[in-house]
């Protein structure tokens, strides 16, 4: 669809990204229930903060909307897709720089 390679549970730093393009940078993150209390949220804001310093995006989505709203889902993930190619069309990253 948009010719970018996703990686499941990919390592970077301690943690490991549920889904990763490392061409482009951009980090999918898929959060069920036991994310949604102060410290999941805090905890998941420190990962945030750290995939952010080794430079990359980080997408976050509930697990239901993923189920009940996947159209919805797939349209914000294609206009950051969009907006990080036309930022940096010639972005490439090497397997090895995470």
């Amino acid at each position: 669809m948009w010719g970018c390679k996703f990686r499941r549970q990919h390592p970077i730093g301690p943690y490991f990204a549920d889904f990763v393009c490392l061409e482009i940078g951009l980090v999918i993150e898929l959060d069920g229930g036991q994310h949604n209390d102060a410290r999941g949220r805090q905890r998941d804001a420190a990962r945030s903060d750290l995939m952010v310093g080794y430079g990359f995006e980080v997408l976050r989505f509930w697990d239901n909307d993923v189920l009940r709203d996947t159209d919805a889902v797939i349209a914000a993930i294609d206009r950051k897709i969009r907006t990080l190619t036309r930022a940096a069309p010639d972005l490439s990253r090497k397997a090895g720089e995470v």
